[in-house]
């Protein structure tokens, strides 16, 4: 096995979709903190593995005087993130606002002018900023509070979304514990909590260490504005949960009958192909079985106990893609 060799094309497909994800509808989300945040999460996997500290400090090239400092240093700070010059220019007109480009320029005259004047135009593009006048004219004030609320209540039912599929997904979960799986600061996680438990979505349980939080189903309705980030956080899980029973299993191979793993599919296709429409429908039929299945699942058991001693949560995941290649058939 080339483990490093996999290792480091999982990281750059990741890195890629963490791409993705900061720019997604044009935004710019602040990454200061991703380094320092993988850095204390690997560490933290890797001795939830059984590793110990002087192995994990070799695994990371560091020794185990400098592995234990920087743990502890990220460990104290991690709440205090970076600031980004997106950041404290937008920070800076809210507080001093309107100004004149001029004088903008002026307060950040240390910086890359070239990189201010891009992070105006993407403060104006992404509605948190407004601008009137042009050329030396140009004045820039901060949204306000109305201007901002829409925006703001859909990231709270997106969060509200994202938190409700990890205590599906975890069966039953601890706030700090929830906490910890999405990063989350403990005001927001409280929020969100008591939205879910206000909707019915979750229920509350008490705990030796503190309440509880369940559900026992999370459904997404298709068209759903706030439901993507929880839809990309629930696919990526499964298939990260999936993918880590396998090797934890020590199952380094598939067989016909696995019930855990998955499998990847790829068809060449164009219009006129006898198997077009079947293959461009694949996910579709899928995902048709698969709520059909669940709805049989569901209608049975809400009429009958479950063994408390034998059940099993089973998680499937999906996924496809279309890609046009140069001559312009469907893969």
């Amino acid at each position: 096995m080339n483990v490093p060799a996999l290792i480091d094309a999982i990281v750059r497909q990741t890195t890629i979709l963490i791409a993705h994800l900061a720019t997604a509808d044009s935004g710019r989300a602040q990454l200061a903190h991703t380094a320092n945040q993988v850095f204390l999460d690997l560490s933290a996997a890797l001795r939830e593995q059984g590793v110990g500290s002087k192995v994990i400090a070799d695994m990371f090239g560091l020794a185990l005087r400098t592995y234990q400092e920087k743990v502890r240093r990220l460990s104290e700070s991690q709440t205090l993130r970076g600031r980004s010059l997106w950041e404290v220019v937008l920070e800076h007109i809210e507080k001093k606002g309107p100004l004149p480009r001029a004088d903008v320029l002026r307060r950040f005259c240390n910086d890359d002018q070239a990189a201010v004047r891009s992070v105006l135009r993407d403060l104006v593009h992404n509605g948190l900023v407004y601008r009137t006048g042009r050329g030396d004219h140009t004045l820039y004030r901060a949204a306000s509070s109305d201007e901002l609320r829409a925006p703001r209540q859909s990231s709270q039912a997106a969060l509200a979304n994202m938190v409700w599929i990890a205590v599906q997904r975890a069966g039953s979960a601890t706030l700090p514990e929830l906490g910890q799986a999405l990063s989350l600061d403990a005001a927001s996680l409280q929020a969100a909590i008591g939205e879910l438990c206000e909707r019915g979505l979750i229920r509350e349980l008490p705990g030796a260490e503190g309440p509880r939080y369940e559900s026992h189903g999370c459904i997404l309705p298709y068209g759903d504005p706030h439901g993507w980030e929880a839809a990309v956080f629930d696919h990526f899980q499964a298939m990260v949960i999936a993918l880590c029973t396998k090797l934890g299993a020590g199952q380094t191979r598939s067989s016909r009958d696995d019930t855990v793993g998955g499998s990847t599919f790829g068809f060449e296709v164009w219009p006129g192909h006898p198997e077009f429409e079947a293959v461009l429908g694949f996910l579709s039929r899928l995902r048709a079985q698969g709520s059909e299945l669940r709805q049989r699942v569901a209608d049975y058991n809400a009429g009958h106990t479950a063994p408390s001693d034998s059940m099993q949560r089973v998680v499937t995941y999906m996924g496809q893609t279309v890609i046009a290649d140069g001559n312009g058939r469907t893969t």
